[in-house]
């Protein structure tokens, strides 16, 4: 069984599958969170590419392609990766990994089999795993709505009875939902669910809005029983801000650029007026 992923992060933890299969994890730092696994001779992890920020001297890695792990046609065609990180331990010796949350996330251990073996996922939320885990990376079909501004809903799918380790923004908390409760969620704010939880999406506002994006404009109202996954910093939320701090000064100590978008629309008037007439002619 997995710890919690609330206890102190220094703290070492004790993974047992349910093959008695004992693999000791840490997750350390605060925010940028890195999960270090330890290996036994002939054990192995499987991790996203371009996770790895060490590991000892006794392990191998190898990119390769892992059957388990269902990438859709379109994520394929979009430079999404169909391989997946491989680190096994060879030697005689025991050895060590450390996965490195790709942004300003925490890591968050999952044991599936905790789970019912089913967990569904924020696109990318997936790291590494242990064991028995597969990835899918096709489309829930059950809110049958395009959210945009939101990159899916709930694009990953993890089934298996092993560990995996998934990755938040900001603060996460965990709620458990009773039968029959009800949840409203920010679509963005969520991270994973059970598949028992029946999830509907609502538009707070015109639909045009919400096709245009704007924040906290679609939320998804979930039913329990079961146990959701929430973040308080989204990266695509977090991306924004970024991208608003860097621009938006620019604009401001650059007038000309107001002058020469204002130029460019009165030109793009000019030539549409002029072939009308021209054309009525």
């Amino acid at each position: 069984m997995a710890a919690p992923f609330f206890s102190t992060p220094f703290q070492p933890y004790v993974y047992q599958s349910q093959q008695d299969v004992v693999i000791p994890f840490q997750i350390l730092g605060g925010e940028a969170q890195i999960v270090q696994i330890m290996l036994k001779p002939q054990e192995k992890v499987i991790a996203k590419p371009g996770s790895m920020c060490f590991m000892s001297g006794s392990i191998e890695m190898e990119n390769t392609y892992v059957p388990e792990n269902e990438v859709g046609m379109w994520q394929w065609l979009f430079g999404k990766s169909i391989t997946s990180i491989a680190f096994r331990n060879p030697g005689p010796n025991d050895g060590f990994v450390g996965i490195a949350a790709p942004s300003l996330a925490r890591i968050l251990p999952i044991d599936l089999a905790m789970f019912g073996g089913e967990l569904l996922c924020q696109p990318d939320a997936f790291l590494c795993s242990i064991n028995d885990v597969k990835v899918n990376n096709t489309v829930d079909q059950r809110p049958r709505n395009v959210i945009t501004g939101v990159e899916g809903f709930l694009r990953q799918k993890l089934i298996g009875q092993g560990l995996a380790f998934i990755i938040a923004g900001g603060s996460v908390v965990q709620k458990n939902l009773e039968v029959g409760e009800v949840l409203s969620v920010d679509v963005s704010c969520i991270v994973a669910l059970t598949a028992s939880i029946e999830v509907q999406i609502k538009y707070n506002g015109p639909m045009r809005r919400a096709v245009f994006g704007g924040d906290n404009l679609v939320t998804a109202v979930l039913k329990g029983p079961g146990i959701v996954f929430i973040q308080s910093l989204p990266f695509h939320r977090f991306s924004q801000r970024i991208a608003r701090a860097v621009t938006s000064p620019n604009m401001r100590e650059n007038p000309k650029f107001f002058v020469q978008i204002a130029i460019f629309f009165f030109l793009a008037y000019v030539v549409i007026v002029s072939s009308l007439i021209l054309t009525d002619v």
